[in-house]
């Protein structure tokens, strides 16, 4: 249970389904009740899915690039603080792809689900890195059950965020908004220093 609430912590802050309520409520100005919670669960599958996979096959990714652990945590760190540092100045959507040809792409297309919804606004590098990283230290059949739970109680919440948007713009505002998400942005950027600390301790217990 421990490994459940570590992971869905890490998942939460790193994820940040509170930040990307206003980008959600943008998107989704014209659509219908059931156009929005259709998309939330949709979003919340896309997500539940590309994090399960990087859960599992990441670690033959990096066994085919040779990529090692300490230098997949020392990059993933680096990306997951970048992400905190975007979400404390205010720049997160500009850092998760949502740039301006994005946008007006958006607004001709009907299938945000996936993108730029769930990548790369939601399951984005830092995400990915983390499981990858993540697996390779828990990887025995409880830890990988513990695991595979988590990541779903992570996408049902965002399912649940999403769906309540609207309404969450309208109770917390702007500011309650940017106020929650700097919260977790400094959660995110202390993960991704932690990070880089367990990297940096490995090679250097290797090298003595």
């Amino acid at each position: 249970m421990g490994l459940f609430v570590i992971l869905f912590g890490a998942l939460f802050s790193v994820l940040n389904p509170i930040g990307t309520v206003p980008i959600f409520v943008s998107l989704t100005q014209d659509y219908t009740k059931k156009e929005r919670s259709n998309l939330s669960l949709r979003t919340a599958i896309n997500v539940f899915v590309i994090l399960i996979i990087s859960f599992f096959i990441g670690q033959y990714v990096l066994t085919f690039f040779g990529i090692t652990i300490p230098a997949l945590r020392i990059a993933g760190g680096i990306i997951i603080a970048s992400s905190g540092f975007s979400l404390l100045n205010g720049k997160f959507s500009k850092n998760r792809g949502i740039n301006k040809k994005v946008e007006e792409d958006i607004s001709t297309r009907n299938a945000i689900a996936l993108t730029p919804l769930a990548m790369p606004m939601l399951a984005g590098p830092g995400s990915i890195s983390l499981l990858i990283a993540f697996y390779q230290e828990h990887n025995s059949t409880t830890e990988i059950i513990f695991s595979s739970l988590s990541i779903l109680a992570v996408s049902i919440v965002i399912f649940f965020i999403l769906r309540s948007a609207h309404y969450l713009a309208k109770i917390l505002g702007a500011s309650g908004i940017v106020a929650v998400s700097r919260i977790i942005g400094f959660l995110t950027i202390s993960i991704g220093i932690q990070y880089i600390i367990n990297a940096v301790q490995d090679i250097i217990e290797k090298i003595n």
